[in-house]
């Protein structure tokens, strides 16, 4: 909470972060909460995240987002960091205590609400494909994971990254009692169709339509790409055409924004309002 007469500042770091609409999500929810807070965009070099961060936070800041591509340098620079954000070995949320930084990762448990709550698309006992094993995937399977479906399986198209990324992720998988595999691109096709596709690879930032082909999906399956707007418009126009449901990732975007507000502010604020909103904003609908 704010000290009587002050503005709490925050923002959004990483490069590049001009295309961000986190300013924007971040103004509504604390409007919608009275809450009085500055939150902007803070460009860091490649070279220079630890030092922006540490003066971004030294000038008065509470706290930032952390975007591509330093979530993993964000996990090393805080004392001390959540259990999802150690198992995701990143975070994309960090609050400057006076005892020491805190660390979280909100993309997972983002995407488990959108995908439960807003979708209304409950995971427990589906069956799950995850494409990709870089940073997006790394910060999402933990929560997907805790959602308890009854199989994962992540493929990427070098398949040793995604063997890693699972063996991180062994003992939670047990824990929860899902059956969790890794492969290649090409071994997800041989497996029985899910029900649940997840894209988080990088191929729609180069415009292609899936990195799988269509006989990965179930009937009716629901198929999920973690960009939105233009760059996820080519997986859901797939995804549509094999007979599935297409979902993008801004309603991703804006529950691990309330998760992130929620660890700062201590409110959880109402997002289906914004969604709404960023929606027409996105694609008019």
């Amino acid at each position: 909470m704010n000290a009587p007469g002050t503005v709490d500042r925050y923002a959004v770091l990483g490069h590049p972060v001009a295309h961000s609409r986190s300013p924007a999500i971040h103004a509504a929810f604390a409007a919608q909460t009275g809450q009085l807070l500055d939150y902007g965009r803070l460009e860091c070099p490649l070279n220079g995240f630890a030092d922006s961060v540490r003066r971004f936070a030294a000038g008065g800041a509470r706290g930032c987002n952390v975007t591509v591509p330093f979530k993993f340098e964000a996990l090393a620079l805080a004392a001390q960091a959540s259990d999802r954000a150690q198992l995701a070995g990143a975070a994309n949320t960090l609050r400057f205590d006076a005892d020491g930084w805190f660390a979280d990762n909100t993309d997972g448990v983002g995407l488990v609400r959108d995908l439960e709550h807003n979708a209304s698309w409950p995971l427990a006992g589906r069956s799950l494909l995850l494409v990709g094993a870089g940073g997006a995937s790394a910060g999402v399977l933990g929560p997907l994971l805790a959602a308890r479906p009854a199989r994962l399986m992540l493929v990427n198209r070098t398949p040793d990254k995604a063997t890693a990324l699972v063996a991180r992720h062994r003992d939670w998988a047990e824990r929860h009692g899902v059956a969790l595999t890794a492969g290649s691109l090409g071994d997800a096709a041989l497996a029985p169709a899910f029900d649940t596709v997840l894209n988080a690879s990088a191929s729609s930032l180069a415009g292609a339509a899936s990195p799988v082909p269509a006989r990965v999906l179930a009937p009716q399956a629901l198929a999920v790409d973690l960009m939105y707007g233009a760059a996820a418009a080519p997986f859901l126009a797939w995804a549509v055409a094999a007979g599935a449901q297409g979902r993008d990732g801004l309603g991703m975007l804006v529950e691990q924004a309330a998760e992130a507000f929620l660890l700062w502010r201590g409110l959880r604020p109402d997002t289906a309002p914004v969604l709404r909103s960023l929606r027409m904003q996105v694609d008019g609908t």
